[in-house]
């Protein structure tokens, strides 16, 4: 169980810096001096920074936890998953 949250924890992580640094690179003036293409806003990138630090959070609960704890904090993790991809992703 620790196992599949860590993976997904790990994906969260791997998504909020790709989110990051496309914001960067949009926001960078090209050779022409305009910005390369908007990138995500604000709310997308707090969003995900955020949803990446509660999962982390909770997975390094759930590797000092055993049985149910271990159980719940992967039922969390694929919720908050779920709910970031839903309002990020699929609107």
């Amino acid at each position: 169980m620790r196992t599949l949250s860590g993976v997904i924890t790990g994906g969260l992580v791997a998504l909020a810096l790709a989110v990051i640094t496309i914001a960067v690179l949009g926001s960078a003036p090209d050779l022409s001096g305009m910005n390369s293409f908007p990138g995500p806003g604000a709310k997308s990138i707090l969003a995900h920074l955020g949803a990446a630090v509660v999962a982390v959070i909770a997975q390094v609960y759930s590797d000092r936890r055993r049985g149910i704890a271990a159980f719940g904090v992967l039922i969390f993790v694929l919720g908050l998953t779920a709910l970031l991809l839903w309002t990020q992703w699929l609107n």
